[in-house]
């Protein structure tokens, strides 16, 4: 027998590097899956909140063309919670006879997302650019 054919395998050093490696592509693979979870549960609060302008709308049209009220409709609260399962915010909410006004922090950039009775729906930055007043306002966009 010749020393050549007794060193077959790997040795130790070499399977700690292909192990070695193995795991660190795997926690960047994790580490992208996890960001693409958020961003699908900001998806589907962004989903939720659309579809509170349109239950806004139906409720409008139905309790003789006024938002009062709106924001406690079984129909706009089942989607706020909705909304709200899906983010660490919480939904405001505000109306008048005339306007209404929805909005929830997102869980992957510091914007806040609104829906307004003027059909308006998108993302506001968190330095003040276009916020809503969270007391009272009835309008997504700040003039």
């Amino acid at each position: 027998m010749n020393r050549k054919s007794l060193q077959k395998g790997f040795t130790l050093i070499e399977l700690l590097v292909v192990v070695a490696i193995i795991g660190i592509l795997s926690a960047i693979v994790l580490v992208s899956l996890n960001s693409a979870r958020e961003k699908g549960r900001d998806a589907s609060a962004k989903g939720s909140m659309s579809s509170i302008r349109a239950a806004a709308e139906i409720y409008f049209d139905t309790n003789n063309v006024s938002y009062a009220g709106v924001c406690a409709s079984p129909d706009v609260l089942s989607l706020i919670a909705a909304a709200e399962r899906q983010t660490s915010g919480t939904v405001n909410c505000t109306e008048s006879d005339d306007a209404f006004a929805a909005s929830i922090a997102l869980n992957t950039s510091p914007n806040v997302f609104c829906v307004d009775s003027t059909g308006f729906a998108g993302d506001f930055d968190s330095q003040g650019n276009q916020v809503i007043d969270q007391g009272s306002a009835t309008s997504c966009q700040t003039n």
